[in-house]
């Protein structure tokens, strides 16, 4: 009994199992996971689920109970996997047992980054499992000031969070501003100004040297010799393809699992899918996508392949959003850094800010005007020229 095997219990497994169902496959499925929790939704974890008075998995599971057992899909938790052999197309489990595959699907996700020169202190958290945001939610229910290093979208996220129960927070970001490495110093500065204006002390061009103290977190020492008091910490440093366990395997691996349009690997029968996975884009380039709905586009085409159907090239446009305080944060396209920005409707909060490159539009970012998000997505597809996005009112 091999048929598919998933390793990795997130969105991406939840989506492929669900497509090969929907294609008719009618073989065993089996979904592997680390975790204890059945597959779950992570974005609401640095969001609500911070901010909620009492948290279980099922507030974030992707799928009842009853789904698996109704598509005969087995799920086995708790036990990572620590090697694959693709000539005898076998996993090994953390566990000692050695489970078979016709097809093997690599779902594994990403890893947050550390900082190991940091003691080991209590009240130093990541944040990346469900476990993660409940050991963070009973440091914070007991936490007066928190320094958050790291001002990328997880930063932010929590930083508001944070804020919305209560807590002192220093923000700590070597880049310029907030979300500069993603969206720009422009957009960045506004970003900043929605932390300021909440009462977030936001820290730009600096970085954490180190953190002190006798038990437990005391103090974070910066790169400009400034001392915070903090009795938290969260680290929000970026994350990492979660592919170490395939060393040796002879899968190609490059910031991510290297795979051709379809999600097949450089080992037969082996395919990736999800924020581990990088995908060949339309241009031939390799791309990793961390988009939360993205992954439901690489899964329908993935199995498709899987099952031996034709594969059309995927031209989507990419869509993310970050909820942060009262407003969605929402982001359309491919949006660089070195694209000129044209901001429109900024109310000291709300805004809409365009990207154009080479004369056309080729991304747009808002927060709190999702109607403007939405009638862009066209416009990003045909690649519209910008003077027709910028229409005077």
């Amino acid at each position: 009994m091999s048929g598919v095997l998933i390793i990795g219990a997130g969105l991406a497994a939840v989506r492929t199992a669900e497509q090969l169902r929907r294609n008719d496959y009618t073989e065993p499925i089996t979904i592997v996971g680390a975790e204890i929790h059945p597959p779950y939704d992570r974005p609401p974890l640095s969001k609500e689920m911070l901010q909620r008075e009492a948290v279980t998995a099922a507030d974030v599971a992707l799928k009842p109970a009853a789904f698996y057992e109704q598509h005969r899909i087995g799920l086995r938790l708790g036990c990572a996997a620590r090697t694959v052999d693709v000539a005898a197309r076998t996993v090994t489990l953390a566990d000692g047992d050695v489970l078979g595959y016709d097809q093997l699907v690599i779902a594994t996700g990403l890893m947050p980054n550390r900082i190991p020169s940091f003691a080991d202190l209590d009240g130093i958290h990541v944040l990346r499992s469900f476990d993660d945001c409940l050991a963070l939610r009973r440091r914070a229910a007991g936490a007066r000031r928190a320094v958050v290093i790291g001002a990328g979208f997880i930063g932010c996220e929590v930083s508001a969070s944070l804020r919305g129960a209560g807590v002192q927070v220093v923000l700590v970001e070597p880049q310029p501003t907030p979300l500069a490495a993603a969206l720009g110093e422009q957009v960045g500065a506004l970003i900043t100004r929605l932390h300021r204006d909440e009462g977030v002390d936001v820290r730009t061009g600096v970085k954490v040297d180190s953190v002190s103290g006798s038990d437990g977190v005391e103090s974070v020492t910066l790169s400009d010799g400034s001392v915070i008091p903090a009795d938290l910490v969260v680290v929000g440093v970026g994350s990492r393809p979660a592919c170490d366990w395939l060393a040796g395997s002879g899968i190609a691996v490059a910031d991510g699992i290297v795979c051709d349009e379809a999600g097949r690997t450089s080992a037969r029968d082996v395919w990736a899918i999800g924020d581990v996975a990088s995908w060949r884009d339309l241009s031939g380039a390799q791309a990793r996508v961390e988009h939360w709905s993205n992954v439901a586009e690489q899964a329908k085409t993935m199995v498709s392949a899987m099952l031996g159907s034709a594969v059309a090239p995927r031209a989507g446009v990419p869509y993310f959003w970050s909820d942060q305080y009262d407003l969605k944060i929402q982001c359309l396209g491919h949006p660089r850094t070195d694209d000129t920005v044209h901001l429109t409707g900024d109310d000291g909060r709300r805004f809409v800010a365009y990207y154009e490159r080479d004369g056309v539009l080729v991304g747009v970012v808002g927060a709190g005007i999702p109607e403007k998000i939405r009638t862009a997505r066209a416009g990003i597809a045909a690649r519209l020229p910008i003077s027709e996005v910028l229409v005077p009112v």
